[in-house]
């Protein structure tokens, strides 16, 4: 084989292993973003009008998040606060709609105490997303029966609804303890 045919292999081969090893990067990157994001990726994709919009937003999320302190609370705090749910829940049944605006507050109180910004709807489900991707789309739910609610367009049930999505994120952002 003449010295040029063995260059020309040689640098086919390192194309090759390069965009392949490229190739695995990617991949990788986007198993990390839809793990940690859960359906949250899918929904920031249809959002973003594609995968790799969705994902540069995704990590823009990722960088934001990591320079937020986001904290743990004491456990005394954290029962403070289990008291206080408590007692929005025991509330419902005389009062829903109510029981839900206070749940809302309760939660946003909660994140705030925990670190996260709360200067608006949209910005708090962009800084929750990196952690509680999960859990997002309750958050959502409850969040738009609580407006409905304002207009007077929701039924008990609706309402009985968002409190247990408002639960859901609540535990998790209570009972979060770093282990991931």
């Amino acid at each position: 084989m003449s010295t040029s045919t063995l260059i020309a292999v040689i640098v086919v081969a390192a194309v090759v292993v390069i965009a392949l090893t490229a190739l695995l990067w990617t991949l990788s990157r986007r198993r990390h973003l839809r793990e940690r994001f859960g359906p949250e990726y899918e929904r920031t994709v249809e959002d973003e009008g594609g995968r790799m919009a969705a994902e540069r937003e995704l990590r823009a999320r990722e960088s934001r998040h990591d320079e937020l302190e986001i904290k743990e609370l004491p456990a005394e705090r954290r029962h403070q606060y289990a008291e206080e749910w408590s007692g929005v829940q025991q509330r419902f049944v005389d009062r829903p709609e109510g029981s839900v605006a206070e749940a809302d507050e309760l939660v946003t109180r909660l994140m705030g105490e925990r670190g996260y910004p709360t200067d608006g709807y949209r910005g708090q489900l962009r800084d929750l997303s990196v952690e509680h991707g999960h859990t997002l789309e309750q958050y959502r739910a409850a969040h738009a029966v609580k407006v409905r609610s304002g207009e007077g367009q929701v039924t008990t049930e609706e309402l009985r609804g968002a409190m247990v999505h408002y639960r859901a994120l609540f535990e998790e952002l209570l009972g979060d303890q770093r282990s991931r």
